[in-house]
């Protein structure tokens, strides 16, 4: 059973991970420091509920100090590295950009140097659709340019590829770079799309949709999202930068239909226009995720809503 680090591991996406690999019997060791970017509540709840029965080895902890950091490697052997670890958000990278310096490149670079001290071959790492910047070429394929990101969250996400090429090429690190699509699902960050418009709809206040509308994107559900990790994490060789998305574009007013229709209730919508690093449409290529990892997604984004409602509800005890 190999002991595989998940930085993030009280995150969204971390959490279903840890699951996951402990799932299939693997050791896991969480670091995550537990931030006020939104509730930590929420956090300590997919620790202490979602993740009720499972007994992940958890250090709160800071990826930006690389002191703490360093003990997490000196107390256990480590085989496998899977960083989810960053500051999120694409809107609060215009308000709080030092965040991001810190959390996303000075974090990144810590693990990189920590993994080459102990001799950590493997390291699998989000990265973002959000690196394609205005691509209006679509869909997105590995191959498009990435050199003009629009928001500094997405700048930072480049900046980590192009690093953990460097050590993959200077330190012989097997290295796989996953590209998420706008992940949804149970246990999700309250900062996103999809859990602001739940809790408006059912409390009947308003909803913001930029760009009047007129956006689209390739939600992914979570549980392709970790089926994704894992094949990444059991088959990381040389330096690979793979696209994890729907591969199914959903327009932004039917989102929000599917919503509506779910909760039953109809929102009240305040249009506004484009935000800044914002873009408008998102659209994956699988291409080279199916040919690598044999990887597809699977869930519909219908049947996705009903199962973010059916938790948002019971998290929150609504009727």
């Amino acid at each position: 059973m190999p002991t595989i680090l998940v930085t993030g591991g009280a995150g969204f996406i971390g959490s279903h991970v840890t699951k996951a690999l402990m799932d299939r019997k693997d050791e896991v060791i969480i670091v995550d420091n537990f931030n006020a970017y939104y509730d930590p509540q929420l956090k300590e709840d997919r620790i202490n509920k979602f993740l009720k029965g499972y007994s992940p080895k958890l250090y709160r902890a800071s990826i930006n100090n690389i002191d703490e950091l360093r003990k997490v490697f000196a107390e256990n052997k480590i085989d496998k590295i899977c960083h989810l670890a960053a500051q999120a958000g694409v809107r609060y990278s215009l308000e709080n950009p030092s965040a991001y310096i810190q959390s996303n490149i000075v974090g990144t670079h810590n693990l990189l140097e920590l993994a080459k001290e102990f001799g950590v071959k493997d390291f699998v790492f989000a990265s973002s659709s959000s690196v394609y910047g205005g691509n209006t070429k679509v869909p997105f394929a590995e191959k498009d340019p990435v050199e003009q990101p629009i928001s500094l969250y997405a700048a930072t996400k480049r900046s980590n590829e192009l690093e953990v090429y460097t050590y993959h090429h200077l330190f012989g690190l097997n290295a796989i770079g996953l590209r998420f699509f706008t992940v949804y699902g149970p246990w999700g960050r309250p900062d996103m799309a999809l859990f602001k418009f739940i809790k408006a709809i059912i409390a009947e206040h308003a909803i913001d949709v930029y760009n009047n509308g007129k956006m689209q994107r390739d939600f992914t559900y979570v549980d392709d999202i970790v089926a994704g990790v894992l094949a990444a994490i059991d088959n990381c060789k040389d330096y690979e930068i793979i696209n994890l998305g729907n591969n199914k574009p959903v327009d932004l007013e039917y989102f929000i239909k599917l919503i509506e229709e779910s909760i039953g209730k109809e929102a009240i919508k305040n249009y506004l226009p484009l935000q800044p690093g914002d873009v408008v449409a998102t659209y994956d290529d699988i291409k080279k995720a199916h040919k690598i990892l044999n990887w597809k997604p699977k869930m519909e984004i219908e049947q996705g809503i009903k199962e973010c409602i059916h938790w948002y509800k019971d998290y929150y005890k609504i009727d």
